[in-house]
């Protein structure tokens, strides 16, 4: 069974440090369970994306979607801030290494991010992302804001960012439009 903590940080999200069983042919973990997350939703998508060290994506949200993020390879600074107005950690952030940190062996984390968290990630190295959605791919639900906004406060990892022309047209949190904002739910 994995360990399971709720950030300290912001309400909602989860960390799961997964089990790994192992001998000389290798390992196996299991790395999502529906059961793990019973405020969660079935995820429905899984994605994946590959980057070379130095690039940022985000900050991204969604007003109805929630995340799971796993990083099979590589070394990734993930970057997490509530924007969900209500919320007891209303503009809270939480920075979170995962994958091969310091170097060293992949320490296999695995974050849950509820709707209305801003997401986004630093590629510290090469690496690879995987994520599960609990909802099709919906434009009018991909909203960003700004990754070097003061209000969110976070240490990248990195000086120059290689950014999407869309990440660099964020806007920042105060300029978010209210039709576009995020509320604190709590699910049943």
């Amino acid at each position: 069974m994995p360990t399971i903590t709720e950030s300290e940080l912001i309400a909602g999200v989860q960390i799961v440090e997964p089990t790994k069983f192992g001998d000389e042919r290798g390992y196996f973990i299991e790395t999502y369970r529906r059961e793990w997350f019973p405020q969660g939703r079935e995820m429905i998508q899984g994605n994946r994306g590959n980057r070379v060290a130095g690039c940022l994506v985000g900050l991204h949200y969604h007003l109805h979607q929630a995340d799971y993020w796993y990083v099979p390879f590589g070394h990734a600074r993930v970057v997490l801030h509530d924007l969900r107005q209500g919320s007891p950690t209303d503009g809270a952030t939480h920075v979170l290494d995962l994958g091969e940190v310091d170097g060293g062996e992949n320490n296999h984390l695995g974050v849950f991010i509820p709707p209305g968290v801003a997401h986004g990630f630093a590629s510290l190295s090469d690496m690879a992302i995987t994520y599960l959605v609990d909802g099709y791919y919906n434009p009018a639900d991909e909203n960003g804001v700004a990754w070097n906004d003061p209000a969110v406060d976070a240490d990248w990892g990195l000086t120059d960012p290689i950014l999407s022309a869309r990440d660099q047209a964020n806007p920042l949190r105060t300029e978010l439009d209210p039709m576009f904002q995020p509320h604190f739910k709590l699910r049943p």
